[in-house]
């Protein structure tokens, strides 16, 4: 296993057209901010104080871009560690992404290593893929041809240009949220405030400085810039040139976004859901309706495209929903018409064809393309909320581990000592609640005396109606699933600065206090964010230098014997066996050919991972073998962490899961399901170290430390026929 240890000598568009007429309320409903510059006002103080504004976003996220690279060093010593190292600390799929990235450089030419991609033969032994279409590594390609045309060689390692891409791209997460709350509260010290509380609550808002390839990390950048996009094309006051420049601006991101990450159609689906909701509660015009999920459909079909026309994305239901959306919309025309009562029977109906229409769509479109990649992801949501059987080994896979869980009640622990989650709270409950008055009134006749008691939430701006639902919808998601955390609270930072620094919550504050006036307004919105980042400065600064102070280094000295072991004593086309993750690092380091891998977004390769980790199983060593010889492994690699393993409850470890899925009763201590029978084999892990002669026919131990065990497989022979030809074990 990978550790870190102390080192030596170093320290421990428009609303809805009943809102005209009511731009005098001083609310959330119709007072705006808008950026003076945006509209028109290129006065020397409008342009000073914007560019002041700029600046401090591009400082903020150079800031976090720089924090995150620094304590990437400081943990690993990441440029004193040898080669082989540096490849090893690539954890998991992280190792398996950053391999293309290597394979691209090391090709004789572009050409060559595109076509190596294309007609793959490594990942998956006996299989040619095309590793495009399976899987979002377009940012590994882009990043090692503009390494190679570059002039970078002489000055740059390959390793830390493709790192420093990634923390890059930190700075721009920075910069959009910061101009997302910009842009909602009129004042770029709301942007300040996100970006600090951004980076002060760095271990629930990123975690690039441990899993840098990982995909998240490149694509939710490109997805805050979509919001930021969304937020500026939902203002009234927009010119048609401005408005075309964000909706290409949305269509550039949202494609960036679906491109580099395999989970975009589920992160779409609820934002589909924000703007069904939206339009629903006649917030936003039909124009900017048709034009968001036209945005989505877009850049879903040109990833289509760019991935060899992947069948996952057709049978997504993100794309689904939207063709429903839009379908039922258009054939559904009275929608938005009649009483109150009658429109809410209405809206009902109308969502349950849209829902309807889209299950149905995306049936046939799966039956048609027979479909089944994705299947695991809809067993795990079953299994999750008791909707479906719990043996299901790929189910449990995910149900078993921490980041699949719900939301630990400590990160509201954590967000709450940044002063984070105090003002997001009540923005959250007060916006909830106009909304709510607004959409209700919205959906009452138009006309008369009832436009006159409308008042000011019928003008609720749509920007804020979009960002109110977007991070209610994707903190539901978090709270369900803890990896997608991160997608909730970079927003969440940007909602709770524009509580602060925005008008609503002071407005209803003062005037409980009979004291609204503007300038006791105006001194509060920019007195209340300074004396709170002057609190955060002499609270976390300290925390921060101590943070940055603490100097570590990598440290796995097995993981790098065995990966120089299989550099040097195995054939460059040895096929090996093993755990995803383990596999990952051996393609990145050795460079060996794989029977299995950690992108599981493949039906067939979900069923062989299930095969080959019969190994961990009670299986007899004829069936192992036949297992491993079936897709042509030569080595295969065990792991005592995995065959001992500790960390999960039992129930959740591999080997019981395996135990479930084969119908066999679990290891150790507690109840069993009836229907379990007792195995008629012992473990196979532990077995084959016993040197017997059922297993010593049949594998060959050819290395060994006190983590790894490596086995050879040799060919079925009769008993009479052994030889001693084989290597003895590494001591």
């Amino acid at each position: 296993m990978a550790s870190l240890r102390q080192r030596k000598g170093s320290r421990g568009k428009e609303a809805s057209p009943a809102a005209e007429g009511q731009s005098q309320q001083s609310n959330c409903c119709t007072h705006h901010h808008p950026d003076k510059v945006l509209q028109g006002d290129w006065s020397w103080g409008a342009i000073i104080w914007t560019s002041v504004g700029w600046s401090v976003s591009v400082g903020l996220g150079l800031l976090c871009s720089i924090y995150v690279a620094t304590l990437h060093e400081n943990d690993l010593w990441f440029s004193n560690i040898k080669e082989v190292e540096r490849e090893i600390s690539f954890r998991t799929e992280c190792g398996l992404y950053y391999s293309y990235y290597k394979q691209m450089l090391q090709a004789p030419s572009i050409q060559e290593g595109l076509s190596e991609l294309i007609h793959d033969n490594l990942t998956e032994s006996r299989r040619t893929i095309n590793l495009l279409q399976r899987m979002n590594i377009y940012q590994e390609v882009f990043l090692s041809i503009l390494y190679r045309l570059l002039p970078l060689q002489a000055y740059l390692e390959p390793v830390y240009f493709y790192i420093y891409t990634v923390f890059s791209l930190q700075a721009v997460y920075v910069i959009a949220l910061y101009l997302t709350a910009w842009l909602l509260s009129g004042s770029w010290l709301a942007g300040t405030l996100t970006g600090v509380w951004y980076i002060l609550n760095r271990v629930d808002t990123t975690r690039v400085e441990f899993t840098i390839s990982l995909r998240e990390n490149w694509s939710l950048p490109f997805f805050a810039l979509q919001v930021t996009a969304i937020t500026c094309y939902l203002r009234p006051q927009l010119s048609t040139f401005q408005q075309k420049v964000m909706v290409w601006l949305m269509y550039v991101t949202t494609l960036c976004f679906c491109l580099t990450w395999q989970f975009n159609q589920f992160i779409l689906l609820v934002q589909a859901l924000v703007i069904y909701t939206l339009d629903c509660g006649d917030l936003l015009t039909t124009t900017q309706v048709t034009t968001l999920y036209l945005v989505q459909v877009s850049g879903l079909l040109s990833v289509w495209l760019l991935q060899f026309c992947n069948s996952m994305i057709l049978g997504s239901l993100a794309l689904s929903f939207v063709v429903a959306a839009l379908f039922v919309r258009h054939w559904q025309s009275a929608l938005k018409t009649g009483g109150l009562l009658v429109r809410l029977a209405r809206v009902l109906l109308h969502s349950v064809l849209v829902l309807l229409l889209t299950f149905i769509i995306n049936y046939l479109t799966k039956k048609a393309l027979q479909l089944r990649s994705d299947e695991h992801i809809f067993k795990f949501i079953k299994s999750k909320f008791a909707l479906g059987p719990t043996r299901d080994f790929d189910a449990s896979l995910y149900l078993c581990e921490e980041a699949f869980g719900r939301l630990p009640l400590d990160t509201m622990e954590r967000l709450a000592g940044t002063l984070l989650l105090y003002p997001y709270i009540p923005t959250v409950l007060l916006l909830s609640g106009t909304l709510a008055v607004a959409v209700l009134q919205n959906l009452r006749p138009k006309g008369g005396a009832a436009d006159e008691k409308r008042g000011v939430a019928a003008a609720f701006r749509p920007d804020v109606a979009y960002n109110l639902l977007h991070t209610v919808l994707y903190g539901l998601l978090a709270f369900s699933t803890m990896r997608m955390k991160y997608i909730w609270t970079g927003h969440m930072c940007a909602v709770a600065a524009y509580g602060v620094c925005g008008t609503e919550l002071w407005t209803l504050l003062l005037r409980a206090l009979r004291c609204d006036t503007k300038v006791l307004l105006r001194f509060v919105r920019y007195a209340v964010p300074l004396l709170m980042m002057g609190w955060l400065y002499y609270k976390f600064w300290p925390k921060l230098m101590e943070e940055l102070s603490e100097l570590r280094e990598f440290y796995d000295p097995d993981t790098v014997e065995l990966m120089t072991w299989i550099s040097t004593k195995t054939p460059k086309q040895a096929v090996f066996a093993g755990s995803m993750q383990l596999l990952a690092g051996i393609k990145l380091c050795t460079g060996r050919v794989l029977t299995n891998h950690p992108h599981y977004e493949d039906k067939d390769l979900r069923e062989r991972t299930r095969q080959v980790y019969q190994v961990y199983a009670r299986r007899s060593p004829e069936e192992v073998h036949g297992i491993l010889r079936a897709v042509g492994a030569d080595y295969v690699v065990l792991e005592n962490s995995i065959c001992y393993e500790r960390r999960h409850r039992r129930g959740c470890r591999l080997r019981d899961l395996l135990d479930l899925a084969n119908g066999h009763i679990m290891d150790g201590a507690g109840e069993n399901d009836p229907d379990l029978v007792p195995a008629s084999h012992p473990r196979f892990c532990e077995a084959i170290k016993t040197d017997a002669e059922a297993y010593t026919a049949l594998f060959t131990r050819t290395f060994q430390n006190k983590t790894f065990y490596v086995y050879r497989l040799k060919k079925k022979r009769k008993k009479s026929a052994k030889t001693s030809s084989e290597p003895g074990p590494k001591q």
